[in-house]
């Protein structure tokens, strides 16, 4: 006895097909955010937010910042303050937080363990017409 599978030749070939469709869509979305982003940079600076109106749509750039302390730089800066408590196998950012915040560390003194990196987010919105 066979087993009959739901799948067919013709959903394998319309997803072949819609799959095709969706990398010229993000490929031509790609296009259009960088476009975006450049328009941006040129009107308002790189890594700035920014926001304009044209008609009825409004386009907006969003800057999201993420800031994280570098794994052996700050383990190895803990240690030498002498604050290995501060130290799992990675540094625990939120006890550093804490202990900056009560005053048992100084964030200067893991300054140059932090990196910040900064992305780019582009909304397009459709607004009510008046």
């Amino acid at each position: 006895m066979r087993n009959e599978t739901p799948i067919t030749r013709e959903m394998l070939a319309h997803y072949l097909e819609l799959n095709r469709k969706k990398k010229e869509v993000e490929s031509e979305i790609e296009q259009l955010k960088t476009a975006f982003n450049e328009y941006f940079d040129q009107s308002v600076g790189k890594n700035t937010k920014g926001e304009m109106v044209m008609r009825e749509y409004k386009l907006q750039r969003q800057i999201r910042k993420t800031e994280k302390f570098q794994q052996e730089k700050t383990v190895q800066k803990l240690e030498e303050l002498n604050l290995t408590e501060l130290i799992q196998k990675r540094p625990d950012e939120g006890k550093i937080k804490s202990a900056i915040d009560l005053g048992l560390i100084k964030e200067e003194d893991l300054q140059d363990c932090r990196t910040v990196s900064s992305s780019q987010a582009i909304y397009v919105k459709l607004l009510d017409a008046k």
